[in-house]
């Protein structure tokens, strides 16, 4: 099959979605089938909106098999000023395209509108980044192919009605490239049902869910990771990896381990993972900053290293569709911590393989982090049973396998497709 993939940024861009897609290239690629991976020369978040970040080179390449085309962007001061109120036009097509938060690349739409390449499938991510997935949208009707979508929705807390979060992602112009997608993999059942509710027929949604890669994240060397971190063979660490930030629960997880030793806790708290600038405003006003060891951005070996050293893992995030960083935590039998809040809610199984706190509740998150450090043999309970779990539902090449079936089925269905305008 030829297979055209997009994606808002793709390695060595840090990122879940980007990660993933890397992932799922890279393994058709290998199966013998030819994949065209188009994205940005965004590196950083931050270069997908302004001058600044660091980029990509931008052209075509070819990375492990698959032939991966970065294209410039557009980047002035402002330029989510200038997109609002451009984005008000009520044309679907046109908002997706203008939406403040997008990577806009002139040169990407010009280019799927006018090359000769037919693929038989095209597949896109993730929301709210639009730009890309309107491109494949384009490019899928003028070769007759099917459009697939992986939108990775964050569907926040399931408790809120009126969910910032899950507004955004569920805004009109996200909705409409998802009813024109001929399948979606969704990650969870609860995102199954926020777009079930939103009119998606339930024939086009395909429940996927992650896999973890274990020598990725097992086999690290604890004594090692506890040396650097200047902790005991005997001490509690609870660890949390993502981009450091306000929508991945790290600020309310600083806040609920203040609250949690004042109340007489004893555990070290581990940091890892890039500082995104919100986190860096409040970091700056912590009055334990000498109670917490920041890692930063982690290569292979401390990842590793990372995982093997942390007894607890905690996610207090608002943003995850899934959370991969479970199931790596779960390999190494660590706990998990997390907020009853999108793709974790419904990932980690409350008092089965982790504890789940109300949505923002900081206190309940103490008392979680309290609950855990004081209690090992419950540790040992709740990592043991995610370790289990993991080895039986969450494997990579089931989970990849599913996806290049749906392709084939999809593309065997449409070689016939004619083309349509754009």
């Amino acid at each position: 099959m030829r297979v055209a993939h997009f994606v808002h940024r793709y390695p060595p861009a840090l990122g879940g979605a980007e990660a993933y897609f890397a992932r799922l290239s890279r393994w058709l690629a290998a199966s013998g089938d030819e994949v065209t991976v188009f994205t940005t020369d965004a590196v950083d978040l931050a270069a997908m909106h302004s001058p600044w970040g660091r980029r990509a080179p931008a052209g075509a390449i070819r990375e492990d098999g698959v032939e991966v085309r970065r294209y410039p962007l557009w980047r002035m001061p402002g330029r989510r000023w200038l997109l609002k109120p451009l984005s008000l036009w009520p044309h679907r097509t046109w908002q997706a395209l203008t939406l403040p938060c997008n990577p806009i690349s002139f040169q990407m739409w010009a280019d799927v509108g006018r090359i000769s390449e037919r693929f038989d499938v095209v597949h896109a991510t993730a929301f709210p980044y639009a730009f890309p997935i309107a491109c494949a949208r384009r490019l899928a009707r003028r070769c007759g192919a099917p459009f697939v979508l992986t939108p990775f929705l964050h569907i926040g807390d399931p408790d809120d009605p009126h969910d910032r979060t899950r507004r955004q992602y569920t805004q009109p112009a996200l909705l409409d490239l998802a009813r024109s997608a001929d399948r979606i993999f969704v990650q969870t059942e609860g995102e199954r049902q926020v777009l079930l509710e939103r009119g998606i027929p339930p024939e086009r949604l395909v429940l996927q869910g992650m896999g973890v890669d274990w020598s990725g994240c097992t086999g690290g060397d604890r004594v090692r990771a506890r040396t650097a971190w200047g902790t005991g063979p005997d001490d509690v660490v609870i660890g949390h990896l993502a981009n450091n930030s306000r929508e991945k629960g790290t600020v309310d997880l600083l806040i609920a381990a203040e609250r949690a030793w004042g109340r007489g806790g004893q555990f070290h708290l581990v940091l890892a993972g890039p500082a995104m600038p919100n986190f860096r405003r409040f970091w700056s006003g912590y009055g334990s900053c000498n109670r917490v060891r920041r890692l930063g951005v982690l290569d292979e070996t401390p990842k590793r290293d990372f995982f093997a050293g942390i007894d607890v893992f905690a996610l207090p995030s608002r943003s995850d569709s899934f959370g991969i960083v479970l199931l790596e935590a779960w390999a190494n039998r660590a706990a998990n911590i997390g907020y009853r809040a999108g793709g974790v809610a419904w990932v980690i199984r409350h008092e089965e393989d982790g504890l789940l706190a109300p949505c923002g509740d900081v206190d309940g998150l103490a008392a979680a982090l309290l609950r855990l450090a004081g209690d090992a043999a419950l540790r040992r309970r709740l990592g043991e049973a995610g370790r289990e779990r993991t080895q039986k539902e969450f494997d990579w090449e089931d989970k990849l396998r599913l996806v290049r079936d749906v392709y084939e089925e999809l593309a065997c269905n449409g070689r016939n497709r004619p083309q349509r305008s754009t």
